[in-house]
């Protein structure tokens, strides 16, 4: 009987998994990320919440601690807004790990398949080969050369 042709998922599986891999390794490189600007964000905002204005001070003190107040809500607003950037890359990485995952699956249905078709084959070419001795046997050509008696219990 010549060479079968193989079947040739695993690279391709190889390949899958290793893709999933870095799609999950991205995604939580970018949870984290999103999770530390989210940090930096809300600690500007409550060094923001905390300044005070002078009270009784000159004109100029008072009007350079309202350009710097202005200046961190500036840095506040920029901090949440790449948060938020953050957080929507994080998603966008998550959802490419989720399909990545399902292409891993995948493929490895298609390899339980395969090996499922390839079990029933070998069954199947065993039991047509049962069945030929038998039937040979049962013709008379059996490797004893006469025939056998009949079956009794």
């Amino acid at each position: 009987m010549g060479k079968r042709a193989g079947f040739r998922l695993e690279p391709v599986l190889r390949v899958r998994r290793a893709a999933e891999q870095a799609a999950e390794r991205a995604a939580a490189d970018a949870a984290a990320a999103a999770r530390e600007a989210e940090r930096r964000a809300e600690e500007q905002a409550a060094a923001l919440a905390t300044r005070v204005p002078p009270v009784s001070s000159p004109a100029h003190v008072f009007l350079a601690a309202m350009v710097a107040s202005a200046a961190a809500a500036a840095d506040v607003t920029a901090a949440r807004a790449t948060a938020q950037a953050s957080a929507e890359q994080a998603g966008l990485l998550r959802a490419r790990w989720t399909a990545a995952a399902q292409e891993t699956k995948a493929l490895e249905k298609l390899r339980e398949r395969h090996l499922l078709a390839q079990r029933h084959t070998e069954l199947s070419a065993e039991e047509r080969a049962v069945d030929d001795l038998v039937t040979a046997r049962h013709a008379g050509t059996g490797t004893d050369g006469g025939e056998e008696g009949p079956w009794r219990d």
